[in-house]
């Protein structure tokens, strides 16, 4: 290993800053700089999982990372992480069911709940379904917390965290990627990590490299803080939603949020509204904000996970999922910038797929 190598992370977000803090855990000399990205992290619903209608391979790697949270808050003061379980309605039952069977087989811990179990686990809900999934071992980590957690111990152990600067292109010198040129001057390095959400694809696109990325919207409604009324996540038909770690009870139409339409400001007020209904001891409840979220995802809907073929000195780390991807994403890609050593799980998430 290289210990002295110099390495700017373009992106604060949740995945910039768990792939800086790994590398400074290695040894790595590392620069992170906001990038132009549109805040997925701090807009997101925050839940960690292996879930949905996913290849296993998919399946292995997300798994891996769920094992690697419970590493990852253990090694960093601060991360706000939570196994509060995921009670799941939202597709059919013999969908329900095919899901269920497949990941059961993986060995993911499903267990199937009538409407008396559902209402133990969720006693609030005003609409139960008459049956449900439910995994004791899915949870949620406050992004914007957890990804403050990790760039401040990133900087106590070395690393310098640029704000207020915004990153304007990759330069390129003798055949490589030598650093960036930002809105307050040149940074040099040995590699840059574009890890900016979805503004990675205009950043690249200064090195001629070609990120075939969508950034569809998403709105998130937030309520004021609030008395516990759910225990873990809601994975409705209608609606997801779950309460912060403050008390926030947020929802989406999904998961990644709803359609904010023509009129955000009103589809909030209907999102809030389908929100209360499903919730006893709601009267007091009031909205306090809504946001949109930009969710950067490969138009395949997997990560984009390495080095870019034929420019060398740069590392591409963009996807939807990544508070549950995070830290196992933050790990290899630590080992394969400053060891060489590609983890076999992010075999099938090069950029080179998309040119095969």
């Amino acid at each position: 290993m290289t210990a002295a190598k110099e390495v700017i992370v373009i992106g604060a977000g949740i995945i910039g800053a768990s792939i800086a803090w790994h590398l400074t855990r290695a040894g790595a000399k590392v620069t992170v700089v906001a990038g132009s990205g549109a805040g997925a992290t701090p807009n997101s619903f925050a839940w960690i999982n292996a879930s949905w209608g996913n290849p296993e391979v998919y399946f292995r790697l997300r798994i891996r990372s769920m094992a690697e949270w419970t590493r990852l808050a253990n090694e960093v003061p601060g991360i706000p992480l939570q196994w509060c379980g995921g009670l799941c309605w939202d597709l059919p039952r013999p969908e329900l069911e095919a899901y269920a069977a497949e990941h059961s087989a993986w060995g993911y811990g499903i267990e199937r709940v009538d409407r008396a179990g559902a209402a133990r686990i969720e006693p609030n809900l005003t609409e139960l379904p008459d049956f449900a999934l439910y995994v004791a071992e899915e949870g949620v980590a406050e992004p914007v917390a957890a990804t403050q957690a990790l760039l401040a111990d990133a900087e106590r152990r070395g690393a310098r965290i640029v704000a207020g600067t915004t990153v304007t292109a990759l330069v390129q010198a003798n055949g490589r990627i030598a650093g960036v040129d930002t809105s307050g001057g040149r940074i040099a390095a040995d590699e840059v990590v574009i890890a900016a959400g979805a503004g990675s694809p205009a950043l690249a696109a200064t090195a001629g490299i070609e990120l075939p990325i969508e950034a569809p919207p998403g709105l998130i409604v937030h309520s004021r803080p609030y008395e516990k009324l759910l225990n873990g996540l809601v994975i409705g038909d209608r609606l997801h939603m779950r309460q912060t770690a403050e008390g926030r009870i947020i929802a989406g139409s999904d998961f990644g949020g709803a359609d904010p339409g023509m009129d955000a400001a009103a589809t909030a007020r209907d999102l809030f509204a389908a929100m209360k209904a499903m919730l006893r001891g709601t009267d007091g409840l009031e909205l306090d904000f809504h946001a949109i979220g930009y969710r950067p995802t490969p138009v395949d809907g997997f990560p984009i996970i390495g080095r870019a073929e034929g420019t060398s000195g740069v590392y591409v780390a963009v996807m939807h999922s990544g508070i549950t991807l995070a830290p196992a994403v933050g790990l290899f890609a630590a080992c394969e910038i400053l060891d060489g050593e590609r983890d076999p799980l992010l075999d099938p998430y090069g950029l080179a797929r998309f040119t095969q």
